[in-house]
């Protein structure tokens, strides 16, 4: 066990082994995938889609799960399109607890592989960053919950930097699981209720509205769970600020 550790510590090509791979794969999957993942390869597919779905709901099921897992998990391009596709073949519920569970697995992949590879040496690169990755690192460290959700609900953080800034700050891999889990839901609730109403819109000769997640109605319901999920970091700023 021990010879196994120095010999890791003497290679940190095997350490960042899981990165790299994630990353080399990335690469060729935005060049080769990006014909495949798209709305008119659904659109082109559906009806293959749920004669099977019918005849092997279950393991429709499974296989969805794990190829939203791989795309995530990789990088590659095609998340939106799949939780559209989550709500198309299983409708807004259960479907968004299908798109919730395969994006939290592979969020979970690539922070593992991310702490496993960087995780000291980029947490202390972080720390002498400036802008909004040092906002987020310093907010995290004072209030991870609170930062951790916050991530997640606005719609302006890239979901890949939210899963790998949190791989270099110490967060604990449980906190890390629940925040995504929830944390995403009412996006995921949104894009997969429009991914349900998909047959129209095929009927329709359309393409389904993806900025719907920014129209008031929407918007303001994510922002009230955002303010709520800062609360507590207000709440201590003014503290601290009484205790001046």
């Amino acid at each position: 066990m021990t010879d196994t550790t120095e010999e890791t510590k003497q290679n940190p090509i095997l350490k960042r082994l899981p990165i790299i791979i994630i990353g080399i794969v990335a690469v060729a999957g935005a060049f080769f995938l990006r014909d495949y993942l798209t709305f008119d390869a659904l659109a082109d597919n559906r009806e293959a889609l749920i004669a099977f779905r019918d005849a092997n709901y279950l393991l429709t099921v499974l296989v969805f799960i794990a190829i939203y897992t791989v795309v995530v998990a990789f990088s590659l391009p095609g998340a939106a399109i799949l939780t559209l596709t989550g709500g198309f073949l299983f409708m807004t519920f259960p479907g968004f607890l299908f798109n919730v569970a395969g994006a939290t697995l592979g969020a979970t992949a690539i922070f593992l592989a991310a702490r496993w590879g960087f995780g000291k040496q980029l947490g202390a690169k972080l720390e002498g960053s400036e802008g909004m990755v040092k906002k987020i690192k310093d907010g995290i460290d004072e209030n991870q919950w609170s930062m951790l959700f916050l991530i997640r609900l606005v719609p302006a953080v890239p979901f890949f930097l939210a899963n790998l800034i949190p791989s270099f700050l110490e967060v604990p891999l449980r906190r890390f699981v629940i925040s995504t889990f929830f944390g995403i839901i009412p996006g995921s609730i949104v894009y997969t209720s429009v991914g349900a109403g998909l047959g129209e819109v095929f009927a329709a000769g359309e393409t389904p509205n993806l900025g719907i997640i920014f129209e008031p109605h929407i918007l303001f319901p994510i922002l009230g769970l955002c303010l709520l999920a800062a609360l507590p970091i207000l709440l201590k700023a003014v503290r601290g600020k009484k205790g001046l």
